[in-house]
């Protein structure tokens, strides 16, 4: 296991990382480690984390209590806490705005169709969470249902939140959202989108487990008619009138517009 000191010189790896690409600006986004089961190491608020040293991160409780420290936890701390509490296999988790994912995030729109192979298999799908206030409860309550399928999470007209069994794990996975938001886009501006067949999707998912490093627990975006072993379950449709239905079966996942 790494020790305390190197994964303050991770989190402020990932942080410079994560400012040089452009995914935050100013002081936004935080980052967190869980240290144990009762300790998290977590960015400070109020600074950039493109410009943080190893002593400027916090220790928290799993409450959300300052354990050790000279500056101020992230007011986003419920959200790390909430995830970490969800998922015992999570150790790592990045927020951040990328600007595409974000843009989409913006419009409502979650990514959600199966157009590149490698995000089919890495993510599955990225849904949207409906708008809650950032630093309060209201946001790990939209966050909440989604967390337990999903390893990476549009928040509608806030950002991103990515995570995984260790933190860079967590950032590579914020990446591959804005990677593929930026394809999606071309997709859009390009007038039309080519999903990848049900044929193909079956055979990625029976390939996932042979991925290394892929061990998410997000279902997988595949195009199936509706039948007797399906649950069908419909939830509202990022703020819009319209509803969307989502038909599960064994672990995967499509949806369309209604």
């Amino acid at each position: 296991m790494p020790t305390d000191h190197q994964y303050r010189k991770e989190i402020v790896r990932l942080g410079a990382m994560l400012h040089s690409c452009g995914f935050i600006a100013a002081t936004d986004g935080n980052l967190s480690v869980r240290l144990d089961e009762n300790r998290v190491l977590v960015t400070p608020t109020g600074m950039s984390k493109g410009m943080m040293t190893a002593s400027d991160m916090v220790i928290v409780d799993i409450n959300g209590r300052k354990v050790k420290g000279r500056r101020e936890v992230t007011s986003e701390i419920g959200m790390h806490l909430l995830i970490y509490r969800m998922r015992p296999d999570v150790r790592g988790i990045v927020h951040a705005h990328p600007r595409t994912a974000t843009g989409f995030a913006a419009a409502g729109m979650a990514l959600n169709q199966p157009l590149v192979c490698e995000v089919v298999i890495g993510l599955g799908l990225i849904p949207l969470a409906p708008y809650g206030t950032p630093g309060t409860p209201e946001l790990a309550r939209t966050l909440e249902p989604l967390i337990p399928d999903y390893d990476a999470i549009l928040m509608a007209n806030h950002g991103v939140v990515t995570y995984g069994t260790d933190l860079q794990s967590a950032y590579m996975k914020m990446e591959t959202v804005e990677h593929f938001a930026q394809i999606a886009l071309v997709t859009h501006v390009l007038g039309q989108q080519k999903p990848l067949a049900c044929e193909d999707l079956e055979k990625l998912v029976a390939a996932r487990s042979r991925y290394l490093g892929v061990n998410s627990a997000a279902r997988m975006p595949v195009n199936l008619s509706p039948s007797l072993d399906e649950e069908i379950v419909t939830t509202p449709s990022g703020g819009s009138s319209r509803s969307r239905t989502s038909h599960h079966r064994r672990g995967t996942s499509f949806q369309r517009e209604n």
